[in-house]
Protein backbone atom coordinates (compact mmCIF):
# COMPACT_ATOMS: atom_id res chain seq x y z
CA UNK A 1 0.00 0.00 0.00
CA UNK A 2 1.67 3.29 -1.03
CA UNK A 3 1.77 6.48 1.61
CA UNK A 4 -0.99 7.95 -0.51
CA UNK A 5 -3.77 5.13 -0.15
CA UNK A 6 -2.46 4.76 3.97
CA UNK A 7 -3.16 8.47 4.47
CA UNK A 8 -6.73 8.26 2.74
CA UNK A 9 -7.50 5.25 4.61
CA UNK A 10 -6.88 7.13 7.87
CA UNK A 11 -8.50 10.66 6.67
CA UNK A 12 -11.70 8.11 6.12
CA UNK A 13 -11.22 6.32 9.39
CA UNK A 14 -11.00 10.17 11.32
CA UNK A 15 -13.82 11.12 9.12
CA UNK A 16 -16.31 7.83 10.02
CA UNK A 17 -14.90 7.97 14.02
CA UNK A 18 -17.43 9.16 16.52
CA UNK A 19 -15.87 12.05 18.87
CA UNK A 20 -16.17 11.58 22.30
CA UNK A 21 -14.10 10.77 25.61
CA UNK A 22 -14.14 7.23 24.68
CA UNK A 23 -12.55 7.58 20.97
CA UNK A 24 -10.29 10.26 22.11
CA UNK A 25 -7.54 8.62 22.62
CA UNK A 26 -8.06 6.60 19.32
CA UNK A 27 -8.30 9.69 17.16
CA UNK A 28 -5.32 10.78 18.92
CA UNK A 29 -3.34 7.61 17.63
CA UNK A 30 -4.95 8.22 13.98
CA UNK A 31 -3.93 11.83 14.00
CA UNK A 32 -0.08 11.30 15.09
CA UNK A 33 0.39 8.51 12.09
CA UNK A 34 -1.23 11.03 10.00
CA UNK A 35 0.81 13.69 10.79
CA UNK A 36 3.55 11.07 10.26
CA UNK A 37 3.25 9.74 7.18
CA UNK A 38 2.67 13.50 6.01
CA UNK A 39 6.42 13.99 7.36
CA UNK A 40 7.05 11.52 5.41
CA UNK A 41 6.14 12.46 2.11
CA UNK A 42 7.61 16.23 2.36
CA UNK A 43 11.34 14.89 3.21
CA UNK A 44 10.88 12.55 -0.27
CA UNK A 45 10.33 15.27 -2.06
CA UNK A 46 13.01 17.61 -0.56
CA UNK A 47 15.59 14.18 -0.99
CA UNK A 48 13.90 12.93 -4.26
CA UNK A 49 14.69 15.43 -6.61
CA UNK A 50 11.86 14.86 -8.96
CA UNK A 51 9.95 17.58 -10.09
CA UNK A 52 11.59 20.62 -8.34
CA UNK A 53 12.07 23.07 -10.83
CA UNK A 54 13.77 26.17 -12.45
CA UNK A 55 13.20 29.12 -10.53
CA UNK A 56 12.31 27.24 -6.71
CA UNK A 57 15.72 27.48 -5.37
CA UNK A 58 15.36 31.03 -4.60
CA UNK A 59 18.15 32.72 -2.09
CA UNK A 60 16.69 34.75 0.49
CA UNK A 61 17.76 38.41 -0.18
CA UNK A 62 16.55 41.77 1.58
CA UNK A 63 15.12 42.09 5.07
CA UNK A 64 12.29 39.45 5.07
CA UNK A 65 10.78 37.75 2.36
CA UNK A 66 7.03 37.54 1.36
CA UNK A 67 5.42 34.65 -0.58
CA UNK A 68 2.39 34.97 -2.82
CA UNK A 69 0.03 31.97 -2.80
CA UNK A 70 -3.23 31.20 -4.86
CA UNK A 71 -4.91 29.34 -7.24
CA UNK A 72 -4.09 30.17 -11.31
CA UNK A 73 -5.25 33.29 -12.57
CA UNK A 74 -6.07 35.01 -9.18
CA UNK A 75 -3.79 37.96 -10.24
CA UNK A 76 -0.39 37.59 -8.58
CA UNK A 77 2.12 38.17 -11.67
CA UNK A 78 0.25 41.49 -12.07
CA UNK A 79 0.19 42.46 -8.69
CA UNK A 80 4.44 41.63 -8.33
CA UNK A 81 4.81 43.66 -11.86
CA UNK A 82 3.28 46.68 -10.49
CA UNK A 83 4.33 46.56 -7.01
CA UNK A 84 8.15 45.67 -7.39
CA UNK A 85 8.41 46.34 -11.56
CA UNK A 86 9.87 42.70 -12.12
CA UNK A 87 8.58 41.07 -14.84
CA UNK A 88 5.94 38.03 -14.83
CA UNK A 89 4.28 36.69 -17.51
CA UNK A 90 0.53 37.85 -16.86
CA UNK A 91 -2.01 35.90 -19.27
CA UNK A 92 -5.66 35.30 -19.36
CA UNK A 93 -5.10 31.73 -18.67
CA UNK A 94 -4.48 29.33 -15.89
CA UNK A 95 -1.06 28.49 -15.09
CA UNK A 96 1.35 31.23 -16.60
CA UNK A 97 3.86 31.35 -14.04
CA UNK A 98 5.82 28.08 -13.89
CA UNK A 99 9.07 29.09 -11.75
CA UNK A 100 9.24 31.41 -8.41
CA UNK A 101 9.72 34.57 -9.76
CA UNK A 102 11.58 37.00 -7.23
CA UNK A 103 11.16 40.65 -6.50
CA UNK A 104 11.88 43.77 -4.74
CA UNK A 105 9.30 45.95 -3.04
CA UNK A 106 11.24 49.02 -1.02
CA UNK A 107 9.54 50.50 2.11
CA UNK A 108 10.49 53.24 4.76
CA UNK A 109 14.44 51.86 3.77
CA UNK A 110 13.39 48.25 3.96
CA UNK A 111 13.93 45.87 1.00
CA UNK A 112 11.55 42.95 1.42
CA UNK A 113 11.72 40.04 -1.45
CA UNK A 114 8.63 39.27 -2.91
CA UNK A 115 7.84 35.87 -4.52
CA UNK A 116 4.99 35.02 -7.42
CA UNK A 117 4.90 31.60 -6.57
CA UNK A 118 3.38 29.35 -9.27
CA UNK A 119 -0.77 28.79 -8.99
CA UNK A 120 -1.13 26.21 -6.50
CA UNK A 121 -4.79 23.22 -7.45
CA UNK A 122 -6.08 21.38 -5.12
CA UNK A 123 -4.52 18.49 -4.03
CA UNK A 124 -0.94 20.19 -3.78
CA UNK A 125 -0.36 18.32 -0.41
CA UNK A 126 -0.41 15.04 -1.86
CA UNK A 127 1.82 15.84 -4.64
CA UNK A 128 -0.36 17.32 -7.64
CA UNK A 129 1.37 19.91 -9.84
CA UNK A 130 3.72 21.83 -7.96
CA UNK A 131 2.26 22.02 -4.96
CA UNK A 132 5.40 20.58 -2.99
CA UNK A 133 7.87 22.94 -4.28
CA UNK A 134 5.51 26.10 -3.86
CA UNK A 135 4.58 25.47 -0.44
CA UNK A 136 8.33 24.26 0.49
CA UNK A 137 8.97 27.49 -0.44
CA UNK A 138 5.91 29.33 1.53
CA UNK A 139 7.75 27.36 4.69
CA UNK A 140 10.91 30.30 4.16
CA UNK A 141 8.82 33.03 3.96
CA UNK A 142 8.34 35.99 6.99
CA UNK A 143 4.90 36.50 6.00
CA UNK A 144 2.05 34.99 3.04
CA UNK A 145 0.46 36.63 0.70
CA UNK A 146 -2.90 34.55 -0.15
CA UNK A 147 -4.19 35.95 -3.15
CA UNK A 148 -7.75 35.11 -4.06
CA UNK A 149 -10.23 36.25 -6.44
CA UNK A 150 -12.91 38.81 -4.62
CA UNK A 151 -15.43 37.05 -6.89
CA UNK A 152 -14.93 33.27 -5.89
CA UNK A 153 -13.11 34.02 -2.65
CA UNK A 154 -14.09 31.74 -0.04
CA UNK A 155 -13.77 28.12 -1.44
CA UNK A 156 -10.46 29.02 -2.53
CA UNK A 157 -9.25 30.02 0.92
CA UNK A 158 -10.69 26.89 3.12
CA UNK A 159 -9.05 25.29 -0.35
CA UNK A 160 -5.77 26.56 0.12
CA UNK A 161 -5.39 26.94 3.88
CA UNK A 162 -6.62 22.55 4.07
CA UNK A 163 -3.45 22.14 1.80
CA UNK A 164 -1.04 24.96 3.81
CA UNK A 165 -2.24 23.02 6.73
CA UNK A 166 -1.89 19.67 5.25
CA UNK A 167 1.73 20.91 4.85
CA UNK A 168 2.81 22.10 8.24
CA UNK A 169 1.96 26.01 7.69
CA UNK A 170 0.01 27.59 10.42
CA UNK A 171 -1.55 30.70 9.53
CA UNK A 172 -1.64 33.41 11.57
CA UNK A 173 -0.98 31.55 14.68
CA UNK A 174 1.31 31.19 17.43
CA UNK A 175 3.26 27.94 18.76
CA UNK A 176 1.22 25.66 21.34
CA UNK A 177 2.71 26.36 24.79
CA UNK A 178 2.97 22.88 25.23
CA UNK A 179 6.65 21.90 26.49
CA UNK A 180 7.77 18.27 26.72
CA UNK A 181 10.78 16.53 27.89
CA UNK A 182 12.01 13.36 27.19
CA UNK A 183 13.22 11.19 30.11
CA UNK A 184 15.10 7.44 31.06
CA UNK A 185 11.85 6.35 33.10
CA UNK A 186 8.70 7.26 34.83
CA UNK A 187 6.42 7.31 32.26
CA UNK A 188 4.48 9.86 31.27
CA UNK A 189 3.86 12.89 33.43
CA UNK A 190 1.54 15.94 32.94
CA UNK A 191 1.38 18.90 34.41
CA UNK A 192 -1.31 21.34 33.59
CA UNK A 193 -0.70 25.43 33.87
CA UNK A 194 -4.35 25.47 32.54
CA UNK A 195 -7.58 23.42 32.31
CA UNK A 196 -7.26 21.51 29.05
CA UNK A 197 -10.59 19.47 28.68
CA UNK A 198 -9.09 18.85 24.96
CA UNK A 199 -6.93 16.49 26.12
CA UNK A 200 -6.60 14.15 28.35
CA UNK A 201 -3.74 12.13 30.39
CA UNK A 202 -4.67 8.91 28.03
CA UNK A 203 -4.45 10.93 24.86
CA UNK A 204 -1.69 12.46 25.45
CA UNK A 205 0.25 9.13 26.63
CA UNK A 206 -0.71 7.30 23.54
CA UNK A 207 0.66 10.05 20.77
CA UNK A 208 3.93 10.28 23.00
CA UNK A 209 4.19 6.24 22.65
CA UNK A 210 3.52 6.39 19.14
CA UNK A 211 6.77 9.16 18.73
CA UNK A 212 8.84 6.71 20.77
CA UNK A 213 8.66 8.19 24.01
CA UNK A 214 7.26 6.53 26.50
CA UNK A 215 8.72 8.50 29.42
CA UNK A 216 8.68 12.48 29.16
CA UNK A 217 7.23 15.59 31.25
CA UNK A 218 4.51 16.97 29.42
CA UNK A 219 3.49 20.63 30.67
CA UNK A 220 0.51 22.20 29.05
CA UNK A 221 0.27 26.15 29.37
CA UNK A 222 -2.90 26.70 27.32
CA UNK A 223 -6.27 24.42 26.38
CA UNK A 224 -4.36 22.82 24.18
CA UNK A 225 -5.49 20.23 21.26
CA UNK A 226 -3.82 16.69 19.95
CA UNK A 227 -3.35 18.31 16.86
CA UNK A 228 -0.90 20.98 19.25
CA UNK A 229 0.67 18.15 20.76
CA UNK A 230 0.90 16.62 17.60
CA UNK A 231 2.73 19.72 15.96
CA UNK A 232 5.08 20.24 19.00
CA UNK A 233 5.76 16.67 18.71
CA UNK A 234 6.92 16.66 15.21
CA UNK A 235 8.98 20.01 15.39
CA UNK A 236 8.81 21.45 11.44
CA UNK A 237 5.80 23.04 12.06
CA UNK A 238 5.73 26.66 10.24
CA UNK A 239 3.69 29.51 11.94
CA UNK A 240 3.66 32.56 9.80
CA UNK A 241 1.32 35.54 9.99
CA UNK A 242 -0.72 35.93 6.65
CA UNK A 243 -2.87 38.50 4.37
CA UNK A 244 -5.49 37.84 2.56
CA UNK A 245 -5.27 39.71 -0.80
CA UNK A 246 -9.17 40.11 -2.71
CA UNK A 247 -7.88 41.31 -5.60
CA UNK A 248 -10.31 42.15 -8.77
CA UNK A 249 -12.10 44.32 -6.42
CA UNK A 250 -13.51 46.07 -9.66
CA UNK A 251 -15.35 43.38 -10.21
CA UNK A 252 -17.76 42.86 -7.28
CA UNK A 253 -20.42 44.69 -6.03
CA UNK A 254 -20.65 46.91 -2.88
CA UNK A 255 -23.33 44.40 -1.46
CA UNK A 256 -20.37 41.63 -1.50
CA UNK A 257 -17.78 44.00 -0.48
CA UNK A 258 -19.63 44.32 3.11
CA UNK A 259 -19.70 40.93 3.25
CA UNK A 260 -16.43 39.90 2.44
CA UNK A 261 -14.71 42.95 4.77
CA UNK A 262 -15.90 41.18 7.24
CA UNK A 263 -12.92 38.74 6.56
CA UNK A 264 -10.04 39.10 9.37
CA UNK A 265 -6.35 40.22 7.98
CA UNK A 266 -8.00 40.97 4.49
CA UNK A 267 -7.47 43.58 2.47
CA UNK A 268 -9.04 44.87 -1.10
CA UNK A 269 -7.03 45.65 -4.51
CA UNK A 270 -7.44 45.81 -7.85
CA UNK A 271 -3.80 44.78 -9.32
CA UNK A 272 -4.89 45.56 -13.00
CA UNK A 273 -6.42 49.33 -11.91
CA UNK A 274 -3.37 49.53 -9.61
CA UNK A 275 -6.23 50.46 -6.89
CA UNK A 276 -4.92 50.37 -3.01
CA UNK A 277 -1.58 49.20 -3.93
CA UNK A 278 0.33 51.44 -1.61
CA UNK A 279 -2.29 50.63 1.32
CA UNK A 280 -1.27 46.35 0.30
CA UNK A 281 2.70 47.76 1.48
CA UNK A 282 1.43 49.53 4.35
CA UNK A 283 -0.43 46.43 5.67
CA UNK A 284 2.82 44.14 4.61
CA UNK A 285 4.87 45.81 6.49
CA UNK A 286 2.92 45.94 9.46
CA UNK A 287 2.52 42.56 9.45
CA UNK A 288 6.18 42.09 9.01
CA UNK A 289 6.64 43.64 12.30
CA UNK A 290 9.92 45.86 11.18
CA UNK A 291 11.98 47.95 13.24
CA UNK A 292 14.39 50.32 11.87
CA UNK A 293 17.16 51.38 13.60
CA UNK A 294 20.16 53.63 12.24
CA UNK A 295 23.60 53.75 12.61
CA UNK A 296 25.45 56.49 13.72
CA UNK A 297 29.33 56.59 13.12
CA UNK A 298 31.43 58.45 15.62
CA UNK A 299 31.19 62.35 14.98
CA UNK A 300 29.23 61.53 12.25
CA UNK A 301 25.17 62.37 12.01
CA UNK A 302 22.62 59.31 12.05
CA UNK A 303 22.34 57.39 8.67
CA UNK A 304 18.81 57.80 7.87
CA UNK A 305 18.63 56.50 4.54
CA UNK A 306 20.15 52.63 4.83
CA UNK A 307 18.31 52.06 8.14
CA UNK A 308 19.21 47.81 9.73
CA UNK A 309 16.21 46.25 9.87
CA UNK A 310 15.65 43.51 12.48
CA UNK A 311 11.81 41.68 13.55
CA UNK A 312 10.87 42.92 16.97
CA UNK A 313 11.09 40.01 18.41
CA UNK A 314 14.65 39.90 17.60
CA UNK A 315 15.99 43.51 18.39
CA UNK A 316 18.71 43.47 20.73
CA UNK A 317 22.02 44.84 20.74
CA UNK A 318 23.62 41.93 19.58
CA UNK A 319 21.18 41.05 16.82
CA UNK A 320 21.66 44.87 15.46
CA UNK A 321 25.75 43.90 15.98
CA UNK A 322 25.59 40.60 13.93
CA UNK A 323 23.56 42.01 10.86
CA UNK A 324 26.00 44.45 10.96
CA UNK A 325 28.74 42.64 10.97
CA UNK A 326 29.50 39.27 12.51
CA UNK A 327 32.88 40.43 14.22
CA UNK A 328 31.77 43.15 15.32
CA UNK A 329 30.74 41.24 18.91
CA UNK A 330 34.02 40.34 19.65
CA UNK A 331 35.03 43.46 19.87
CA UNK A 332 31.95 45.06 21.26
CA UNK A 333 32.33 47.05 25.14
CA UNK A 334 28.94 49.10 24.68
CA UNK A 335 26.71 50.73 22.70
CA UNK A 336 25.07 54.37 22.69
CA UNK A 337 21.30 54.68 22.13
CA UNK A 338 19.03 57.47 20.99
CA UNK A 339 15.22 57.09 21.00
CA UNK A 340 12.35 55.81 22.79
CA UNK A 341 14.12 52.74 24.09
CA UNK A 342 16.52 54.74 26.63
CA UNK A 343 14.83 57.30 29.38
CA UNK A 344 17.88 59.81 28.46
CA UNK A 345 19.81 60.75 25.26
CA UNK A 346 22.68 58.84 24.70
CA UNK A 347 21.97 56.02 27.71
CA UNK A 348 24.71 53.53 27.54
CA UNK A 349 23.60 49.99 26.85
CA UNK A 350 24.72 46.36 27.16
CA UNK A 351 24.61 43.78 24.30
CA UNK A 352 21.38 42.88 26.30
CA UNK A 353 19.05 46.09 25.71
CA UNK A 354 15.98 45.66 23.39
CA UNK A 355 15.77 48.11 20.76
CA UNK A 356 12.49 50.42 20.00
CA UNK A 357 11.86 51.39 16.34
CA UNK A 358 13.94 54.43 14.86
CA UNK A 359 16.37 54.34 17.94
CA UNK A 360 19.76 55.45 16.84
CA UNK A 361 22.64 53.16 17.64
CA UNK A 362 26.27 54.28 18.35
CA UNK A 363 28.58 50.67 18.73
CA UNK A 364 31.64 51.14 20.88
CA UNK A 365 34.47 48.81 20.52
CA UNK A 366 37.01 47.86 23.04
CA UNK A 367 40.48 49.61 22.43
Amino acid sequence: MSQAQKIAEIEAEIARTQRNKATEGHLGLLKAKLAKLKREILEQAKSGGKGGGEGFDVSKTGDARVGMIGFPSVGKSTLLNNLTNTFSEVAAYEFTTLTCIPGVVRHKGAKIQLLDLPGIIEGAKDGKGRGKQVIAVGKTCNLILIVLDATRPMTDKIIIERELEGFGIRLNKKPPEINVKKKEKGGIYVTRANPTPKLSDETIATICKEYKMPNADVTLKSNATADDLIDVLEGNRAYIPAIYILNKVDEITMPELEVLSKLPNSIFVSGHNRWNLEGLVEYIWEKLDLFRIYTKPKGLAPDYEEPVVLPRAKCSIESFCNRLHKQIMKEFKYALVWGSSVKHYPQKVGKDHVLHDEDIVQIVKKV
